[in-house]
């Protein structure tokens, strides 16, 4: 006769009540991780804790998840770590040193460490960082490239989306 394991029966006792731990103080001069806070980081971290103070929805895509043939909507922030073959409207998407992203995708803010190919349409800031891998058809507003990210395809300035009658010429980059 088989037994029941304990992990999957009826609860034996009252659940504990939870616990809160208190704020830290604003302008204590050190971060949540004890960290002092210093005009470098500070950007950085205002924009982490912007996603997070506005309650979005963030979706992470981990290591060796293959995600195919999706429409991904209201969604603040992707993070991919795996594949990503989909097609999304966003406002961040991150993707990490071994993420790859293939299909299309609008979004405000794109910081790439890995792979994205198709039609990228970024409205604010494009920033590719040194093993970032961009190609397709790129719109931007605005672009930063680290020593040692590739850029190629069909690329233009005005990430307007529309007509792009009254935006600059495209600029055509080898692959």
């Amino acid at each position: 006769m088989a037994t029941q394991s304990p992990f999957f029966g009826k609860r034996d006792r009252e659940p504990e009540p939870l616990v809160s731990r208190p704020a830290p103080l604003v302008g204590s001069g050190t971060n949540l991780s004890g960290a002092p806070v210093t005009p470098a980081n500070l950007s950085a971290q205002s924009a982490t804790s912007a996603v997070a103070k506005e309650g979005g929805s963030k979706l992470t895509v981990g290591p060796n998840i293959k995600l195919k043939g999706v429409e991904i909507t209201d969604c603040d922030t992707l993070v991919v770590e795996g594949l990503v073959e989909a097609t999304m409207d966003s406002r961040v998407m991150q993707i990490a040193e071994q993420g790859a992203f293939k299909g299309s995708a609008e979004i405000d803010i794109a910081e790439i460490r890995g792979l994205f190919d198709g039609n990228l349409t970024v409205r604010e800031k494009l920033v590719i960082h040194s093993t970032g891998k961009v190609t397709g058809k790129i719109r931007y507003g605005k672009i930063v490239v680290e020593e040692g990210g590739q850029l190629s395809g069909e690329i233009s300035f005005g990430a307007a989306t529309g007509s792009s009658s009254g935006s600059k010429p495209a600029l055509q980059a080898a692959a």
